[in-house]
């Protein structure tokens, strides 16, 4: 068991060390022995999305649905005052609607970097929302792919006032996003260069979660996402027609009076 789990975590260690220059200590560079490593390892196995790392993903991320996320984002029971707050990290995805299917490399970037995560006891809990079939969470939480949401989860005072929640908002580059640069988001704190979510829409703390509506308001966004765009253009045409037809109508009557439009009587009255 322990052979198999140092397999399944060797290529993300391996992928992480590959980008870490220069490497080693007292002046020695340890990157021709980690390649000498990986020549030795099967090709299948150096996928880590195919084999090892989406296999601890799976066990170490939880998927956060409609239904779970309120019960899941709390602080954990042994969370003190003293500890701090309780952080989470979690990857907003999406498939071929939402992200364009543009999210295939980011995915496998967050499944390495959960891999690197499973080694490191002071590693934040993971979280996943999959945009493409919770589009009414991503609708409550007014978001989208492709981002690392860190949430900072405070523990209740002993009055149980709660403070409030901090989430920064890293976006992530489709297209470069590394393994290593998600994993920095936490170890070197990257997150603190990242703009906090502010607004009516905070899952905890903007207005309507305050009024509890919040998901209501995803609900009524969602439908909204699924009427075609020409419902709009429709809309938009019936209420500017209606306007012009009432200022026509006041004008008709006022010039039906003999009446200038400022409403002055005639020159000849």
């Amino acid at each position: 068991m322990r052979l198999t789990t140092t397999l399944l975590l060797l290529p993300a260690v391996l992928t992480l060390a590959q980008d870490q220059k220069p490497l080693g200590f007292f002046g020695m560079d340890f990157e021709p022995y980690f390649e000498q490593a990986k020549a030795y390892l099967p090709a299948a196995l150096l996928s880590p999305v195919t084999t090892g790392a989406s296999t601890i993903a799976a066990k170490n991320v939880v998927p956060l649905t409609n239904d779970n996320w309120k019960s899941i984002l709390t602080p954990s029971p042994s969370a003190t005052t003293a500890s701090g707050p309780d952080k989470w990290m979690i990857l907003i995805s999406g498939g071929n609607k939402t992200c364009f299917g543009k999210c295939g490399d980011v995915e496998r970037a967050w499944n390495e970097s959960a891999a690197i995560f499973a080694a490191d006891p002071t590693a934040p809990h993971l979280g996943y929302i999959d945009c493409e079939s919770q589009t009414i969470l991503c609708s409550t939480w007014l978001t989208g792919p492709a981002a690392v949401y860190y949430v900072l989860l405070p523990v209740p005072a002993a009055d149980q006032s709660k403070p409030a929640t901090t989430i920064y908002t890293v976006t992530l580059n489709t297209t470069t996003v590394t393994a290593k640069e998600i994993v920095e988001i936490h170890t070197k704190k990257t997150y603190e260069q990242a703009p906090t979510y502010e607004g009516l829409f905070h899952p905890f703390d903007g207005t309507f979660a305050k009024l509890g509506i919040n998901v209501a308001v995803g609900y009524v966004l969602w439908g909204f996402g699924l009427l075609p765009s020409w419902t709009f253009m429709i809309l938009i045409s019936f209420v500017s027609r209606s306007i012009m037809n009432r200022r026509i109508g006041r004008q008709d009557a006022t010039m039906a009076q003999g009446r200038p439009l400022g409403g002055a009587p005639a020159a000849n009255q």
